[in-house]
């Protein structure tokens, strides 16, 4: 069975109508390490042009090729044209991280529109991000998107440097290497927006991603510690131990 037929089923049958009427479709044209355990994949079809994308968005992806098992993964790059990227990291175990490690180009991909409030705010005067390695994607779309690196501010967290996904603007942020060290509940993080010389709040947004806990560590340092409005720090917790996902 070739990888586009593999995991779903004949044209013309019940569960393909259902899909084609809930999904979008698209072919893997690439597949490629882009850090350590990441893969970037490119995914392109002309269903997929003209969508409404935002940085920072995410879909959800069938990775069983049915109805049942989706896995969220945030989107990295968009061409209008009908083509986009994920870098997914792999987790270990679980379909999502099974299908990150084994897709191949030719492989048929279904998956929902591109969805999520945890995204740029354009007009802010400065903009502050910090996460690890799995907010990292969100982050990056973020910034890509940011042509003024005067504006840019932030932590990001990965356990090596072999672990850090390319992004525009790395200058201006700090890379903290947590080693053995978990992810979850990081002091090491929050510690690291207290060194931040950061901007007055008003006018500025941060986007804080990754482990739950680790989020509310971080948003106490900024809202309790530092001053700023409470909805000036956008939150996105993906994951949690112990629980296979927040979506």
């Amino acid at each position: 069975m070739s990888g586009r037929e593999k995991g779903f089923p004949r044209a013309g049958g019940v569960r393909e109508r259902v899909l084609g009427l809930l999904t979008l479709r698209g072919t893997v044209t690439e597949a490629e390490p882009v850090a350590a355990r990441m893969r970037r994949i490119r995914i392109a079809g002309s269903g997929l042009a003209g969508l409404t994308v935002l940085p920072g968005q995410q879909i959800r992806v069938h990775v069983d090729g049915g109805l049942t098992t989706r896995r969220t993964y945030s989107l990295r790059w968009y061409d209008p044209a009908g083509s986009l990227d994920l870098c997914v990291y792999d987790h270990g175990d679980g379909p999502g991280a099974a299908w990150g490690r084994s897709v191949r180009v030719g492989d048929e991909v279904r998956f929902g529109k591109p969805e999520g409030g945890f995204v740029l705010r354009p007009g802010a005067s400065h903009h502050v991000f910090v996460g690890e390695e799995t907010a990292s994607v969100a982050l990056a779309a973020m910034l890509a998107a940011l042509p003024d690196p005067s504006r840019v501010h932030g932590v990001i967290q990965t356990a090596t440097e072999a672990g850090r996904l390319p992004v525009d603007h790395a200058g201006r942020l700090r890379w903290q290497l947590r080693g053995d060290r978990p992810a979850a509940a990081s002091q090491q993080l929050a510690d690291g927006v207290r060194a931040l010389e950061l901007p007055a709040p008003q006018g500025a947004v941060a986007y804080v991603a990754g482990e739950a806990r680790t989020v509310q560590l971080v948003r106490g340092v900024l809202v309790g510690e530092r001053g700023w409005p409470r909805r000036s720090v956008v939150t996105k917790p993906f994951w949690t131990p112990g629980r296979r996902g927040l979506e």
